[in-house]
């Protein structure tokens, strides 16, 4: 897989931006604020439909534009395809294949990237809402119809949110319709679980190794935390006791008028040699959990899927030592296009510089 080019328009502050990228790899080279944070998230965007810095669409499109768009040319399996992507300061949204119009679902079928940027490494020092955010963000780059299932439970959480608040208002609670949002939250909140379980195990055996050689002699394990699971895998008992959790905690929250259990509580722990990295690793430590994750993240959609993602990795080396730095690049596969943005080129060897195609971008445009 390879992006060959890329059109921007209005987007944040590459007004009218045209690239080629049809390279092993590349170097965007500027300062902070001059665009090349922008271009690789663009490319993300056409990978996920989402931003890794905002959830606010609209937030995208250049302050003097009503609407934004990104067009691409992609090589996938010999075979071009062109994706085109364009929203409005209305909200409305355009996803188009080779020049037609097609759903989401379709669309993000095409492009498959990672991205490690300098956010990822403070994952493990953040909230759990980081680390579930990952985690989603993972799995529905291998199993597609992920989001929608995840979507599905936020609104039906909703919904139950809203049923429960009217209690707090009113003193009166709709125990028949509280018991239908409980059931539907529990047969599609279960298929969230289990497919994190499921991402994870995978993950865990390949970071694992990553992490072994990069650390000498510390080992990595991530487990997943639940409020009433305790090592259950299999869907049909996660189910079961998603079930008797709600049942146990119906009246805790009708007191409190939220949704108290579920995946969106959970949260992802991450151990080196037994000990909570969250709590008692250093930052070099912390950062070669993130280091070995995104690189086997690499390998799990390339297994699944078939394809080679697109490497992106913004402004990360300059946060890297010398021992992360030198493993991340020298573990990059050569039928891996990678897409690095820098402050300048200081951090590269001259080894790596002699085959890199650099832009210079400043406000926008590449100079």
């Amino acid at each position: 897989m390879r992006l060959i080019h890329i059109d921007l328009k209005n987007y944040r502050n590459c007004k009218n931006l045209s690239l080629n990228f049809n390279f092993d790899k590349v170097l965007i080279i500027g300062k902070n604020a001059q665009g090349k944070t922008n271009i690789l998230e663009s490319i993300y965007m056409l990978s996920t439909l989402k931003s890794p810095r905002t959830s606010n669409n609209t937030e995208l499109i250049n302050f003097n534009a009503e609407s934004t768009h990104i067009d691409a040319e992609i090589e996938k399996a010999d075979t071009s395809v062109s994706v085109g992507f364009s929203y409005t300061s209305e909200k409305k949204r355009e996803l188009r294949l080779n020049g037609v119009k097609t759903t989401p679902k379709n669309f993000k079928t095409v492009l498959k990237t990672v991205l490690f940027s300098t956010n990822d490494l403070l994952l493990l020092r953040g909230n759990p809402s980081d680390r579930r955010d990952w985690l989603d963000r993972a799995i529905a780059q291998i199993y597609p119809a992920y989001d929608e299932r995840l979507s599905k439970y936020d609104k039906i959480r909703v919904q139950k949110n809203n049923c429960l608040k009217d209690y707090l208002k009113t003193g009166n609670i709709n125990s028949t319709l509280l018991d239908v949002y409980n059931e539907q939250l529990a047969v599609t909140g279960s298929n969230v679980i289990y497919l994190r379980l499921k991402y994870l195990d995978e993950i865990e055996k390949i970071a694992n190794i990553k992490h072994h050689t990069i650390s000498e002699n510390e080992n990595l394990n991530i487990s997943y935390s639940s409020s009433f699971l305790n090592g259950e895998r299999d869907l049909e008992t996660i189910l079961l006791k998603f079930k008797e959790a709600l049942e146990e905690r119906k009246q805790e929250e009708i007191r409190r008028g939220q949704s108290c259990i579920g995946p969106h509580r959970d949260d992802i722990l991450f151990y080196i040699n037994s000990n909570e990295a969250t709590k008692f690793a250093s930052q070099g430590q912390q950062r070669t959990v993130v280091l070995a994750l995104k690189l086997s993240e690499l390998d799990i959609i390339t297994a699944k899927t078939g394809d080679v993602p697109i490497l992106l990795l913004d402004d990360v080396l300059a946060e890297l030592d010398d021992i992360r730095q030198n493993y991340l690049l020298k573990s990059i596969h050569e039928n891996t296009q990678t897409i690095i943005t820098s402050v300048d080129t200081v951090l590269f060897e001259k080894e790596f510089l002699t085959d890199v195609k650099i832009y210079n971008i400043e406000n926008g445009d590449v100079k």
